[in-house]
């Protein structure tokens, strides 16, 4: 089972380590008593969302034989205006550029992702509405 450690230093910065020994700090806005020496916590989820799938994405690509040259994923979250202020809507976008990439062999990664592997995103399924597009720019 996944874990993590929490651990307060100071302010409203909070350093996290994962049992895969990696760490990120994570901090708030000046605005509310941080010192914005880190990540915000749901910023963490939309890199989550985007981390995830796009893993998905891009070794699908690659058994798929696809020459994938660069590859960007933007994701951008809209949140509630009443506390708890959850995300209610996050619109996901994957840019890929390459070679000869196969329109159908693009839309198939990313539906799979999306629709079946990414449990980033099916965690977050029922509490946000999660939509995404992509755009494919032949070099």
């Amino acid at each position: 089972m996944p874990e993590a450690r929490i651990k307060y230093t100071d302010g409203l910065q909070f350093v996290g380590e994962a049992d895969s020994g990696h760490a990120i700090v994570m901090d708030g806005d000046t605005g509310v008593g941080g010192r914005d020496t880190g990540l915000r916590p749901m910023e963490l989820l939309l890199l989550g969302i985007g981390g995830c799938s796009g893993m998905d994405v891009i070794s699908i690509l690659k058994k798929k034989r696809q020459d994938v040259t660069s590859f960007e994923i933007g994701v951008n979250g809209k949140k509630a205006d009443e506390y708890p202020k959850k995300f209610t809507e996050i619109d996901v976008e994957y840019i890929i550029k390459g070679r000869n990439l196969s329109d159908e062999a693009v839309k198939r990664a990313i539906d799979l992702s999306m629709e079946k592997y990414c449990s980033v995103k099916a965690t977050l399924e029922g509490t946000a509405k999660i939509n995404y597009t992509y755009k494919i720019i032949q070099e």
